[in-house]
């Protein structure tokens, strides 16, 4: 199987599957002397772990990495770090009765297609388990990001069905158990979630992510522009739908007089093109958000085939999210974190010679 690495200087590579022993990744690329130990790690991966919000999956892991190299003393090396995640409560019997049928909305049919081959235990490598090794990495890019260019990045869940924030705040996302960024749609979220458990059903959501202090200047003109790698990175996120840049396809409804960022010697006007001109960071915070569907593993009966192409009713039992985005949240931040470090070491390998002596607007920190 392909496609299981990302970037290019700063390469992560991710294997495991949802019910088997555990799951892994190696980073080649991280520059040496940043501070690291597990501690750093751990508390992204905290707020994504089954188990971690009562309204999430019943599933309970602990999801406590280990570095297995490229630190020494506290301090990455320059050579590949390699982290470790043991899988400690897989239930794959919860699956056997669907072993033989494909669950709609699932990608049991493309993958039995593809490979000739069906892992009915939670997906197998389809399963979102896989993320955990996405954040873990992310939160080493995290910290590259900040001990080298303070750039910051946060995340928080704006909408979930049809009740959406009215504010931003990643902070009240931190201390609500929907990872919401409005703290006065709370009791609605509750209601809707007492729906849900009645019903069986499941509902969807979207995710923002935004990073302040990057420079100006990261990204490649045509076919890797920065935003075309941030949409790259958010749709290869299970369940992601649809990602938007800025004001993203609200733009469409707005006149150029009103969509365009003017400038001034204080600084741009206005932000509605997310951070990103001519696919390059312009040093304004960049906003990015994701469309995430409600998840197909519900209590409520549907239609399916089976290996044998024969008609039957489906009802998906086990240990699933109503809503994928709430957990969804510090896996955005993590690929938006991957895709700028790897952007920062190619800007530098590249235009290393490049003098910044000249008239530049202030990064927004």
């Amino acid at each position: 199987m392909s496609g299981n690495s990302f970037g290019r200087e700063f390469c992560v590579t991710t294997c495991g599957e949802s019910h088997g022993v555990g799951l892994m990744a190696i980073i080649d690329g991280c520059p040496p002397n940043i501070p690291l130990d597990e501690s750093v790690i751990q508390p992204d991966l905290d707020r994504r772990r089954p188990g971690s919000t009562r309204y999430g999956t019943p599933r309970n892991e602990g999801d406590k990495v280990k570095i297995i190299s490229g630190v020494f003393e506290g301090k990455t090396t320059g050579t590949p770090i390699g982290l470790l995640i043991e899988n400690t409560a897989p239930r794959s019997q919860d699956y056997s009765a669907i072993m033989n049928s494909f669950r709609p909305g699932h990608a049991d049919y493309t993958y039995w297609q593809k490979y000739g081959i069906r892992d009915y235990r939670g997906g197998g490598r389809a399963s979102a388990r896989e993320t955990a090794m996405r954040v873990a990495a992310g939160a080493v890019a995290k910290q590259v990001l900040k001990t080298l260019l303070n750039i910051k990045i946060r995340g928080a869940v704006t909408a979930i069905g049809d009740i959406e924030a009215s504010a931003f705040n990643a902070e009240t996302a931190l201390n609500n158990a929907f990872n919401f960024a409005d703290d006065s749609k709370i009791e609605a979220l509750k209601e809707l979630f007492k729906d849900l458990a009645i019903s069986g059903d499941s509902v969807g959501a979207v995710v923002e992510v935004r990073a302040r202090g990057v420079p100006c200047g990261l990204g490649n003109p045509i076919f890797e522009r920065l935003d075309a790698v941030i949409a790259q990175a958010m749709m290869s996120i299970n369940a992601v739908k649809g990602v938007e840049i800025g004001d993203g396809f609200k733009m469409a409804t707005l006149r150029g007089s009103t969509a365009r960022d003017e400038l001034t010697p204080e600084g741009f006007k206005a932000n509605h093109s997310g951070g990103i001109l001519g696919g390059i960071s312009s040093g304004q915070e960049i906003k990015v958000r994701m469309a995430l569907k409600p998840t197909s593993s519900i209590l409520v009966p549907g239609q399916t085939v089976d290996i044998e192409g024969k008609s039957c009713d489906i009802v998906t039992r086990g240990r699933h999210d109503p809503c994928v985005g709430i957990r969804a949240v510090p896996i955005a931040e993590a690929m938006l974190a991957l895709v700028l470090v790897d952007a920062v070491m190619m800007d530098k390998a590249q235009c290393f010679n490049v003098k910044h002596d000249r008239f530049a607007l202030a990064i927004e920190d």
